[in-house]
């Protein structure tokens, strides 16, 4: 029988998977794959739940990727029905989860059965990669399962990641890659003294706002064709003692970098030290590396998702790296061409999220084209 994407995204929805919490969602999903001839394996790594599931072991692989796992509810008498009780007003479905991206998996489901029935002998592989960790800390989720196929040799050669990327219309957009990001917690000495007596102190706020001021102006890169130019960002700056007559002994300052293939994770760094270094403070420097930036040009997954987005809806899609990072970060550690498509984004994250009937509709759709765009030859 036809898999009910409407039906198995109402069945997801009533699970309370808040992340890192699958909530028997994967369970519910491996169950519907396993007769359509994928062999599912679980990959789970400090309590978070990991599904990898293949059918074929022929080359290309086209995997879709997802996460089960969804943000908290927010306070409930906000809502205006129970946001794990899936619930239609309007033409919309309503629940957390239901764009982002609970939907998407029930497509992904939807249109692999639609498409192994049309096509039981398709070319290549199929595979899914859902996991529960990707809202949160996204340390044990994707990234392990990964880090699992990469030390048996498994590579991927197309991913599709369910991600909410639609604007205005289903389709009108998708993410061919994202920006990298790159965190600095800079901690600058100074004296701690009387403001009375300043020529006894050292103020480190006074000392560093000419480096501060030199990074806010820096130019990083031009970006190119796909990204637009690095940006950096103070996000958190803090000093004092909260007494206006004493001169901080310390300032701590936050930053962070959206950085595109133009940048190297290496050359922003230099150029960061080398800022301070001139400046002549005294400091000191820890980084943290959230994600490198990933990018796939135009060819044949970004074709074959623009040609079933046009099938299917008639418009032409615009290609985006704009927004924050997603798993796609990891995946193109084992492919080499990862694009993000998915419902409309109005609702992500918010209280009342929804996605319309339309969508769950036409979204299998989109993805069963872009199997045969692939995977028929």
């Amino acid at each position: 029988m036809a898999i009910d994407a409407l039906e198995l995204t109402r069945q997801l929805i009533t699970r309370r998977s808040v992340t890192p919490q699958d909530a028997g969602c994967l369970d519910l999903l491996a169950g519907e794959l396993e007769p359509l001839g994928f062999k599912c394996e679980r990959i789970n790594a400090n309590g978070v739940e990991n599904l990898w599931a293949r059918r074929g072991v022929a080359a290309p692989v086209l995997c879709f990727a997802g996460h089960t796992d969804i943000v908290p509810t927010g306070p409930l008498e906000h809502w205006a029905s129970d946001p794990f009780t899936p619930t239609v007003r309007d033409g919309v479905l309503y629940g957390r989860g239901a764009s982002d991206m609970k939907a998407s998996l029930a497509a992904f489901v939807a249109a692999i059965g639609r498409f192994v029935a049309a096509h039981p002998d398709h070319a290549g592989s199929i595979a899914v990669l859902f996991t529960s960790d990707e809202e949160g800390l996204a340390a044990d989720g994707t990234v392990r399962v990964v880090e699992a196929l990469k030390a048996r040799g498994e590579k991927i050669d197309y991913c599709i990641v369910g991600e909410p990327t639609s604007v205005s219309r289903l389709g009108d957009m998708i993410k061919n890659g994202r920006r990298g990001s790159l965190s600095g917690n800079l901690v600058v000495k100074g004296v701690q003294g009387h403001v009375a007596y300043p020529h006894l102190a050292r103020n480190p706020v006074h000392e560093v706002s000419a480096a501060l001021a030199e990074l806010a102006q820096t130019q990083w890169d031009e970006g190119n064709e796909y990204f637009p130019p690095t940006t950096w960002q103070v996000s958190n700056i803090n000093a004092g003692t909260g007494a206006n007559n004493v001169i901080p002994g310390e300032v701590h300052v936050k930053f962070n970098f959206r950085f595109s293939t133009a940048s190297t994770l290496e050359s922003l760094q230099t150029r960061v030290v080398g800022i301070l270094d001139r400046h002549g403070v005294e400091y000191d420097l820890e980084w943290r590396y959230d994600g490198r930036p990933y990018l796939t040009k135009k060819g044949d997954l970004v074709d074959a998702v623009g040609r079933a987005i046009k099938t299917v809806t008639g418009i032409d899609t615009k290609l985006s790296t704009a927004g924050g990072t997603s798993d796609g970060r990891f995946i193109a550690d084992i492919c080499p061409q990862v694009v993000e498509f998915g419902p409309t984004n109005a609702t992500i994250h918010k209280v009342n999220e929804g996605i319309a009937l339309g969508e769950i509709e036409q979204l299998p759709k989109i993805y069963q084209q872009i199997l045969v765009n692939l995977l028929v030859k």
